[in-house]
Protein backbone atom coordinates (compact mmCIF):
# COMPACT_ATOMS: atom_id res chain seq x y z
CA UNK A 1 0.00 0.00 0.00
CA UNK A 2 0.98 2.91 -0.80
CA UNK A 3 0.66 7.07 -0.75
CA UNK A 4 -0.67 8.77 -3.09
CA UNK A 5 1.19 12.24 -3.51
CA UNK A 6 0.01 15.74 -4.86
CA UNK A 7 1.56 18.22 -3.33
CA UNK A 8 0.09 20.03 -0.12
CA UNK A 9 -1.05 20.93 3.00
CA UNK A 10 0.52 18.93 6.12
CA UNK A 11 -2.84 17.26 6.90
CA UNK A 12 -4.65 18.23 3.97
CA UNK A 13 -7.93 19.28 6.96
CA UNK A 14 -8.18 22.52 6.60
CA UNK A 15 -10.27 22.66 9.43
CA UNK A 16 -11.36 24.68 12.19
CA UNK A 17 -11.98 21.39 14.70
CA UNK A 18 -8.72 21.63 16.89
CA UNK A 19 -6.33 18.62 15.96
CA UNK A 20 -6.04 16.94 19.48
CA UNK A 21 -6.46 13.33 18.64
CA UNK A 22 -2.73 11.49 18.30
CA UNK A 23 -1.99 8.18 17.32
CA UNK A 24 -2.33 5.99 20.21
CA UNK A 25 -5.55 7.96 21.07
CA UNK A 26 -6.92 7.14 17.73
CA UNK A 27 -5.81 3.56 18.38
CA UNK A 28 -7.84 3.37 21.90
CA UNK A 29 -10.99 4.45 19.87
CA UNK A 30 -11.30 2.31 17.50
CA UNK A 31 -10.02 -0.36 19.79
CA UNK A 32 -12.86 0.52 21.98
CA UNK A 33 -15.54 0.65 19.38
CA UNK A 34 -14.34 -2.68 17.95
CA UNK A 35 -13.59 -4.23 21.22
CA UNK A 36 -17.09 -3.87 22.70
CA UNK A 37 -19.86 -6.02 23.81
CA UNK A 38 -19.64 -8.40 20.41
CA UNK A 39 -17.62 -11.61 21.99
CA UNK A 40 -19.33 -11.24 24.93
CA UNK A 41 -22.71 -12.22 23.73
CA UNK A 42 -22.21 -14.22 20.37
CA UNK A 43 -19.37 -16.58 21.60
CA UNK A 44 -22.50 -19.09 22.73
CA UNK A 45 -24.40 -18.01 19.00
CA UNK A 46 -21.02 -19.25 17.31
CA UNK A 47 -20.62 -22.43 19.29
CA UNK A 48 -23.95 -23.22 17.85
CA UNK A 49 -22.47 -23.15 14.13
CA UNK A 50 -19.06 -24.51 14.81
CA UNK A 51 -18.89 -26.47 17.59
CA UNK A 52 -15.26 -25.87 19.71
CA UNK A 53 -13.83 -24.13 16.19
CA UNK A 54 -14.35 -21.10 17.43
CA UNK A 55 -11.86 -19.41 16.37
CA UNK A 56 -12.02 -20.05 12.25
CA UNK A 57 -14.98 -17.74 12.29
CA UNK A 58 -12.95 -15.09 13.87
CA UNK A 59 -10.16 -15.06 11.87
CA UNK A 60 -12.20 -15.47 9.02
CA UNK A 61 -14.15 -12.31 9.80
CA UNK A 62 -11.00 -10.37 10.84
CA UNK A 63 -9.35 -10.88 7.12
CA UNK A 64 -12.77 -10.03 5.38
CA UNK A 65 -13.12 -6.80 7.91
CA UNK A 66 -9.40 -5.62 7.07
CA UNK A 67 -10.40 -5.25 3.30
CA UNK A 68 -13.12 -3.11 3.63
CA UNK A 69 -11.12 -0.84 6.34
CA UNK A 70 -8.63 -0.34 3.57
CA UNK A 71 -10.88 1.24 1.80
CA UNK A 72 -11.95 3.51 4.79
CA UNK A 73 -8.14 4.48 5.39
CA UNK A 74 -8.06 5.57 1.51
CA UNK A 75 -11.12 7.36 1.71
CA UNK A 76 -10.95 9.27 5.42
CA UNK A 77 -7.19 9.98 4.42
CA UNK A 78 -7.96 11.54 1.02
CA UNK A 79 -11.50 13.42 2.36
CA UNK A 80 -10.57 13.97 6.25
CA UNK A 81 -13.26 16.06 6.47
CA UNK A 82 -16.23 13.68 5.55
CA UNK A 83 -18.75 12.52 7.62
CA UNK A 84 -18.58 8.64 6.78
CA UNK A 85 -20.03 6.53 4.36
CA UNK A 86 -22.84 8.02 2.95
CA UNK A 87 -20.65 11.10 2.18
CA UNK A 88 -18.37 8.96 0.32
CA UNK A 89 -21.76 7.86 -1.43
CA UNK A 90 -22.79 11.27 -1.98
CA UNK A 91 -19.02 12.39 -3.80
CA UNK A 92 -19.04 8.98 -5.71
CA UNK A 93 -22.58 8.88 -7.25
CA UNK A 94 -24.20 11.87 -6.70
CA UNK A 95 -27.53 10.27 -6.62
CA UNK A 96 -29.60 11.70 -3.29
CA UNK A 97 -31.60 8.23 -2.80
CA UNK A 98 -28.52 6.41 -2.79
CA UNK A 99 -26.82 8.63 -0.53
CA UNK A 100 -29.45 8.02 1.56
CA UNK A 101 -30.13 4.74 1.74
CA UNK A 102 -26.22 4.21 2.74
CA UNK A 103 -27.14 6.72 5.77
CA UNK A 104 -30.49 5.13 6.54
CA UNK A 105 -28.66 1.49 6.66
CA UNK A 106 -25.87 3.03 9.09
CA UNK A 107 -28.61 4.30 11.19
CA UNK A 108 -30.88 0.54 10.97
CA UNK A 109 -27.79 -1.14 11.71
CA UNK A 110 -26.93 1.06 14.86
CA UNK A 111 -30.62 0.54 16.08
CA UNK A 112 -30.57 -3.38 15.41
CA UNK A 113 -27.09 -3.30 16.95
CA UNK A 114 -28.98 -1.47 19.93
CA UNK A 115 -31.80 -4.36 20.50
CA UNK A 116 -29.15 -6.95 20.20
CA UNK A 117 -26.93 -5.81 23.05
CA UNK A 118 -29.93 -5.01 25.06
CA UNK A 119 -31.27 -8.59 24.87
CA UNK A 120 -26.96 -9.60 25.71
CA UNK A 121 -27.87 -7.43 28.59
CA UNK A 122 -31.02 -9.21 29.79
CA UNK A 123 -29.53 -12.39 29.51
CA UNK A 124 -27.32 -14.55 31.84
CA UNK A 125 -24.95 -11.50 33.21
CA UNK A 126 -27.60 -9.67 34.62
CA UNK A 127 -29.31 -12.78 35.65
CA UNK A 128 -26.14 -13.16 38.34
CA UNK A 129 -28.09 -10.42 40.20
CA UNK A 130 -31.48 -10.47 39.04
CA UNK A 131 -33.99 -13.14 37.90
CA UNK A 132 -36.31 -11.74 34.99
CA UNK A 133 -37.59 -11.88 31.94
CA UNK A 134 -34.74 -10.99 28.79
CA UNK A 135 -37.45 -9.30 26.55
CA UNK A 136 -38.93 -6.81 29.32
CA UNK A 137 -35.83 -5.94 30.97
CA UNK A 138 -34.46 -4.80 27.66
CA UNK A 139 -36.86 -2.79 26.88
CA UNK A 140 -36.54 -0.99 30.26
CA UNK A 141 -32.42 -1.45 29.66
CA UNK A 142 -33.21 0.62 26.47
CA UNK A 143 -35.65 2.98 28.50
CA UNK A 144 -32.42 3.93 30.19
CA UNK A 145 -29.91 4.20 28.01
CA UNK A 146 -32.22 6.96 26.06
CA UNK A 147 -32.96 8.53 29.26
CA UNK A 148 -28.91 9.06 29.51
CA UNK A 149 -28.84 9.95 26.11
CA UNK A 150 -31.48 12.35 26.33
CA UNK A 151 -29.07 14.34 29.06
CA UNK A 152 -26.33 14.75 26.98
CA UNK A 153 -24.13 11.83 27.12
CA UNK A 154 -20.62 12.57 25.84
CA UNK A 155 -18.45 9.77 24.17
CA UNK A 156 -15.10 11.27 25.18
CA UNK A 157 -11.78 10.13 24.37
CA UNK A 158 -11.35 9.76 28.34
CA UNK A 159 -14.45 7.61 29.48
CA UNK A 160 -13.49 5.98 25.77
CA UNK A 161 -9.62 4.64 27.47
CA UNK A 162 -11.88 3.80 30.78
CA UNK A 163 -14.50 1.85 29.09
CA UNK A 164 -11.82 -0.04 27.17
CA UNK A 165 -9.82 -1.17 29.64
CA UNK A 166 -12.88 -2.33 31.49
CA UNK A 167 -14.14 -4.56 28.36
CA UNK A 168 -10.44 -5.56 27.85
CA UNK A 169 -10.05 -6.82 31.65
CA UNK A 170 -12.92 -9.27 30.93
CA UNK A 171 -11.46 -10.99 28.39
CA UNK A 172 -7.80 -10.84 30.08
CA UNK A 173 -9.59 -13.02 32.79
CA UNK A 174 -11.06 -15.14 30.56
CA UNK A 175 -7.41 -16.10 29.03
CA UNK A 176 -6.07 -16.27 32.46
CA UNK A 177 -8.47 -18.23 34.37
CA UNK A 178 -8.39 -20.75 31.47
CA UNK A 179 -4.56 -20.95 31.41
CA UNK A 180 -5.02 -21.81 35.26
CA UNK A 181 -7.38 -24.13 34.39
CA UNK A 182 -4.66 -25.62 32.17
CA UNK A 183 -2.12 -25.43 34.38
CA UNK A 184 -3.62 -27.87 36.77
CA UNK A 185 -4.63 -30.65 34.44
CA UNK A 186 -8.23 -29.11 33.22
CA UNK A 187 -10.16 -28.29 29.77
CA UNK A 188 -9.74 -30.17 26.46
CA UNK A 189 -7.25 -28.70 24.07
CA UNK A 190 -8.99 -31.82 21.18
CA UNK A 191 -12.22 -29.60 21.19
CA UNK A 192 -10.49 -26.18 19.65
CA UNK A 193 -10.70 -28.40 15.64
CA UNK A 194 -13.64 -30.03 16.36
CA UNK A 195 -16.88 -28.90 14.36
CA UNK A 196 -20.23 -30.48 14.66
CA UNK A 197 -20.82 -33.91 13.12
CA UNK A 198 -21.54 -34.10 9.35
CA UNK A 199 -20.48 -30.77 9.07
CA UNK A 200 -18.68 -28.95 6.25
CA UNK A 201 -15.90 -27.22 7.94
CA UNK A 202 -15.25 -24.69 5.17
CA UNK A 203 -19.05 -24.06 4.74
CA UNK A 204 -19.93 -24.06 8.34
CA UNK A 205 -17.04 -21.41 8.63
CA UNK A 206 -18.28 -19.04 6.29
CA UNK A 207 -21.95 -19.18 7.27
CA UNK A 208 -20.33 -18.20 11.08
CA UNK A 209 -18.64 -15.51 10.03
CA UNK A 210 -21.71 -13.82 9.37
CA UNK A 211 -22.11 -13.41 13.04
CA UNK A 212 -18.36 -13.51 13.92
CA UNK A 213 -18.44 -10.72 11.27
CA UNK A 214 -20.64 -8.58 14.00
CA UNK A 215 -17.59 -8.74 16.61
CA UNK A 216 -15.27 -6.81 14.27
CA UNK A 217 -17.17 -3.75 13.03
CA UNK A 218 -17.07 -0.37 14.84
CA UNK A 219 -14.41 0.65 12.96
CA UNK A 220 -16.04 2.38 10.50
CA UNK A 221 -17.28 5.18 12.93
CA UNK A 222 -13.96 6.60 12.98
CA UNK A 223 -14.51 8.33 9.74
CA UNK A 224 -16.48 10.70 12.18
CA UNK A 225 -13.42 11.91 13.96
CA UNK A 226 -11.12 12.06 11.06
CA UNK A 227 -11.27 16.33 11.41
CA UNK A 228 -9.50 16.23 14.76
CA UNK A 229 -6.46 13.76 14.01
CA UNK A 230 -3.05 15.08 14.16
CA UNK A 231 -1.49 14.26 10.29
CA UNK A 232 -4.19 11.99 9.40
CA UNK A 233 -2.79 10.29 6.37
CA UNK A 234 0.15 8.93 8.53
CA UNK A 235 -1.94 8.23 11.75
CA UNK A 236 -5.55 7.09 10.64
CA UNK A 237 -4.19 4.00 8.91
CA UNK A 238 -1.90 2.80 11.85
CA UNK A 239 -4.46 2.84 14.04
CA UNK A 240 -7.04 1.27 12.13
CA UNK A 241 -5.27 -2.04 11.08
CA UNK A 242 -3.45 -1.74 14.48
CA UNK A 243 -6.41 -2.05 16.19
CA UNK A 244 -8.51 -4.80 14.02
CA UNK A 245 -5.64 -6.29 14.13
CA UNK A 246 -5.13 -6.28 18.47
CA UNK A 247 -8.91 -7.40 18.77
CA UNK A 248 -8.42 -10.17 15.94
CA UNK A 249 -5.86 -12.00 17.89
CA UNK A 250 -7.80 -10.98 21.65
CA UNK A 251 -11.01 -12.51 20.01
CA UNK A 252 -8.72 -16.02 18.53
CA UNK A 253 -7.38 -16.38 22.14
CA UNK A 254 -10.70 -16.13 23.90
CA UNK A 255 -12.28 -17.98 21.32
CA UNK A 256 -9.34 -20.95 21.76
CA UNK A 257 -9.90 -20.81 25.92
CA UNK A 258 -13.46 -21.33 25.61
CA UNK A 259 -13.24 -24.42 23.92
CA UNK A 260 -10.52 -25.63 26.06
CA UNK A 261 -12.92 -24.49 28.90
CA UNK A 262 -16.18 -26.19 28.03
CA UNK A 263 -18.20 -28.06 25.53
CA UNK A 264 -20.09 -26.64 22.68
CA UNK A 265 -23.31 -27.75 23.94
CA UNK A 266 -22.91 -25.91 27.13
CA UNK A 267 -21.42 -22.90 25.66
CA UNK A 268 -24.65 -22.58 22.74
CA UNK A 269 -26.70 -22.67 26.46
CA UNK A 270 -25.94 -19.82 27.76
CA UNK A 271 -26.81 -16.13 27.11
CA UNK A 272 -23.29 -15.09 29.32
CA UNK A 273 -21.15 -17.74 27.72
CA UNK A 274 -17.90 -15.84 28.91
CA UNK A 275 -19.02 -16.19 32.55
CA UNK A 276 -19.87 -19.76 32.20
CA UNK A 277 -16.09 -20.14 30.91
CA UNK A 278 -14.91 -18.41 34.04
CA UNK A 279 -17.41 -20.45 36.26
CA UNK A 280 -16.16 -23.74 34.59
CA UNK A 281 -12.30 -23.07 35.10
CA UNK A 282 -12.95 -23.33 38.88
CA UNK A 283 -10.75 -20.23 39.61
CA UNK A 284 -12.48 -18.59 42.83
CA UNK A 285 -13.85 -15.26 40.95
CA UNK A 286 -17.55 -14.26 42.04
CA UNK A 287 -19.66 -13.94 39.56
CA UNK A 288 -20.57 -10.91 40.35
CA UNK A 289 -17.04 -9.13 39.28
CA UNK A 290 -16.98 -10.79 35.77
CA UNK A 291 -20.85 -9.95 35.66
CA UNK A 292 -20.35 -6.58 36.10
CA UNK A 293 -17.68 -6.07 33.89
CA UNK A 294 -19.89 -7.65 31.13
CA UNK A 295 -22.78 -5.59 31.57
CA UNK A 296 -20.54 -2.66 31.96
CA UNK A 297 -18.82 -3.45 28.26
CA UNK A 298 -22.78 -4.24 27.09
CA UNK A 299 -24.32 -1.13 28.06
CA UNK A 300 -21.54 0.95 27.23
CA UNK A 301 -22.00 -0.54 23.72
CA UNK A 302 -25.68 0.24 23.65
CA UNK A 303 -24.98 3.32 24.82
CA UNK A 304 -22.59 4.65 21.91
CA UNK A 305 -24.93 3.01 19.66
CA UNK A 306 -27.94 4.79 20.36
CA UNK A 307 -26.35 8.11 20.75
CA UNK A 308 -24.58 7.33 17.04
CA UNK A 309 -28.19 5.98 15.75
CA UNK A 310 -30.12 9.99 17.15
CA UNK A 311 -27.37 11.91 16.09
CA UNK A 312 -27.35 10.69 12.57
CA UNK A 313 -31.35 10.28 12.75
CA UNK A 314 -31.11 14.27 13.76
CA UNK A 315 -28.45 14.95 11.47
CA UNK A 316 -30.61 13.46 8.58
CA UNK A 317 -33.81 15.53 8.93
CA UNK A 318 -31.82 18.63 9.81
CA UNK A 319 -30.82 17.83 5.87
CA UNK A 320 -34.78 17.69 5.16
CA UNK A 321 -33.57 13.68 4.60
CA UNK A 322 -35.92 12.60 7.22
CA UNK A 323 -39.09 14.08 8.27
CA UNK A 324 -38.41 17.78 10.25
CA UNK A 325 -40.19 16.39 13.53
CA UNK A 326 -36.92 13.79 14.05
CA UNK A 327 -34.61 17.16 14.08
CA UNK A 328 -36.84 18.31 17.30
CA UNK A 329 -34.21 19.20 20.62
CA UNK A 330 -34.72 19.89 24.23
CA UNK A 331 -34.73 23.36 24.80
CA UNK A 332 -31.82 22.94 27.82
CA UNK A 333 -30.15 20.14 27.46
CA UNK A 334 -30.34 20.85 23.65
CA UNK A 335 -30.73 16.97 22.48
CA UNK A 336 -32.39 15.42 19.69
CA UNK A 337 -35.29 14.02 22.01
CA UNK A 338 -37.92 13.27 19.28
CA UNK A 339 -34.77 11.07 17.38
CA UNK A 340 -33.63 9.57 20.45
CA UNK A 341 -37.62 8.35 21.13
CA UNK A 342 -37.70 7.33 17.12
CA UNK A 343 -34.90 5.08 17.64
CA UNK A 344 -35.33 3.53 20.92
CA UNK A 345 -38.97 2.89 20.33
CA UNK A 346 -37.68 1.02 17.18
CA UNK A 347 -34.84 -0.84 19.53
CA UNK A 348 -37.45 -1.64 21.55
CA UNK A 349 -39.61 -3.36 18.89
CA UNK A 350 -36.65 -5.25 17.56
CA UNK A 351 -36.11 -6.97 20.85
CA UNK A 352 -39.34 -8.85 20.45
CA UNK A 353 -37.45 -11.00 18.15
CA UNK A 354 -35.80 -12.12 21.01
CA UNK A 355 -32.62 -13.89 19.32
CA UNK A 356 -29.17 -12.43 19.57
CA UNK A 357 -28.00 -13.93 16.48
CA UNK A 358 -30.79 -12.79 14.41
CA UNK A 359 -30.22 -9.23 15.30
CA UNK A 360 -26.86 -9.73 14.91
CA UNK A 361 -26.80 -10.97 11.54
CA UNK A 362 -29.05 -8.56 10.42
CA UNK A 363 -26.95 -5.65 11.62
CA UNK A 364 -23.85 -7.50 9.29
CA UNK A 365 -26.49 -7.36 6.26
CA UNK A 366 -27.36 -3.90 6.49
CA UNK A 367 -23.47 -2.67 7.13
CA UNK A 368 -22.35 -5.12 4.17
CA UNK A 369 -24.83 -2.75 2.23
CA UNK A 370 -22.48 0.01 3.83
CA UNK A 371 -18.99 -1.42 2.88
CA UNK A 372 -20.00 -2.45 -0.33
CA UNK A 373 -20.72 1.47 -0.71
CA UNK A 374 -17.65 2.34 0.42
CA UNK A 375 -15.17 -0.22 -1.49
CA UNK A 376 -16.89 0.82 -4.50
CA UNK A 377 -16.58 4.81 -3.74
CA UNK A 378 -12.96 3.87 -3.71
CA UNK A 379 -12.54 3.06 -7.38
CA UNK A 380 -15.24 5.56 -8.42
CA UNK A 381 -13.82 7.95 -6.72
CA UNK A 382 -9.63 6.95 -8.14
CA UNK A 383 -10.50 10.11 -10.79
CA UNK A 384 -10.91 12.87 -8.14
CA UNK A 385 -7.79 14.06 -7.16
CA UNK A 386 -6.73 15.99 -4.00
CA UNK A 387 -3.65 18.54 -2.62
CA UNK A 388 -2.57 16.58 -0.68
CA UNK A 389 -1.32 13.33 0.07
CA UNK A 390 -2.96 9.99 1.44
CA UNK A 391 -3.02 6.69 1.95
CA UNK A 392 -3.39 4.61 -1.40
CA UNK A 393 -4.78 1.14 -0.80
CA UNK A 394 -4.01 -1.55 -3.13
CA UNK A 395 -6.71 -1.43 -6.00
CA UNK A 396 -7.35 -5.21 -5.54
CA UNK A 397 -8.22 -4.30 -1.96
CA UNK A 398 -11.90 -2.88 -2.60
CA UNK A 399 -12.71 -5.35 -5.41
CA UNK A 400 -11.80 -8.49 -2.70
CA UNK A 401 -13.95 -5.78 -0.20
CA UNK A 402 -16.65 -6.02 -2.69
CA UNK A 403 -16.77 -9.58 -3.26
CA UNK A 404 -16.08 -10.60 0.40
CA UNK A 405 -19.42 -8.43 1.36
CA UNK A 406 -21.18 -10.57 -1.38
CA UNK A 407 -19.72 -13.62 -0.08
CA UNK A 408 -21.41 -12.76 3.33
CA UNK A 409 -24.48 -12.10 1.96
CA UNK A 410 -25.01 -15.32 0.72
CA UNK A 411 -25.06 -16.52 3.78
CA UNK A 412 -28.10 -14.74 5.08
CA UNK A 413 -31.60 -16.42 6.17
CA UNK A 414 -34.30 -15.39 4.11
CA UNK A 415 -35.47 -14.33 7.50
CA UNK A 416 -32.80 -12.08 7.75
CA UNK A 417 -32.95 -10.41 4.70
CA UNK A 418 -36.98 -10.17 5.67
CA UNK A 419 -35.97 -7.86 8.28
CA UNK A 420 -33.35 -5.67 6.70
CA UNK A 421 -35.90 -4.97 3.88
CA UNK A 422 -38.57 -3.91 6.06
CA UNK A 423 -36.17 -1.32 8.03
CA UNK A 424 -34.90 -0.07 4.26
CA UNK A 425 -38.80 -0.12 2.99
CA UNK A 426 -39.19 2.06 6.38
CA UNK A 427 -36.72 4.46 5.34
CA UNK A 428 -37.60 5.07 1.68
CA UNK A 429 -41.26 5.60 2.78
CA UNK A 430 -39.67 8.12 5.16
CA UNK A 431 -37.43 9.77 2.50
CA UNK A 432 -40.50 10.69 0.58
CA UNK A 433 -42.30 11.79 3.06
CA UNK A 434 -39.76 14.12 3.90
CA UNK A 435 -39.43 15.53 0.23
CA UNK A 436 -42.95 15.67 0.13
CA UNK A 437 -42.57 17.85 2.98
CA UNK A 438 -39.72 19.84 1.85
CA UNK A 439 -41.14 20.75 -1.66
CA UNK A 440 -44.87 21.86 0.51
CA UNK A 441 -41.88 24.10 2.43
CA UNK A 442 -40.98 25.82 -0.50
CA UNK A 443 -44.26 26.14 -2.05
CA UNK A 444 -45.28 27.95 1.21
CA UNK A 445 -42.94 29.80 1.27
CA UNK A 446 -42.82 31.25 -2.29
CA UNK A 447 -46.81 31.86 -2.13
CA UNK A 448 -46.24 34.04 1.16
CA UNK A 449 -43.14 35.95 -0.80
CA UNK A 450 -44.98 36.80 -3.67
Amino acid sequence: MTSDTAAPPRDGTGSKLKQAITGPLLFLFILGDVLGAGIYALMGTLSKDVGGALWAPLLLALLLALLTAGSYAELVTKYPKAGGAAVFAERAYKVPLVSFLVGFSMLAAGVTSAAGLSLAFAGDYLGTFIDVPPVPAAIVFLALVACLNARGISDSLRSNVVMTIIELSGLVIVIVTVAVMMGGGGGDVSRVGAFPAEANPALTTLSAAIVAYYSFVGFETSANVAEEVREPRKVYPRALFGSLATAGVVYVIVALASSIALPASELSDSSGPLLAVVAATGVPIPDWVFSIIALVAVANGALLTMIMASRVTYGMAEQRLLPRLLGKVLPNRKTPWTAIVATTVVAMLLTLVGDVGTLAETFVLLLLFVFISTNVAVLVLRKDRVEHEHFRVWTFVPVLGVASCILLLTQQSGQVWLYAAVLLAVGAVLYFVARATRGRDRTDSGTSAS
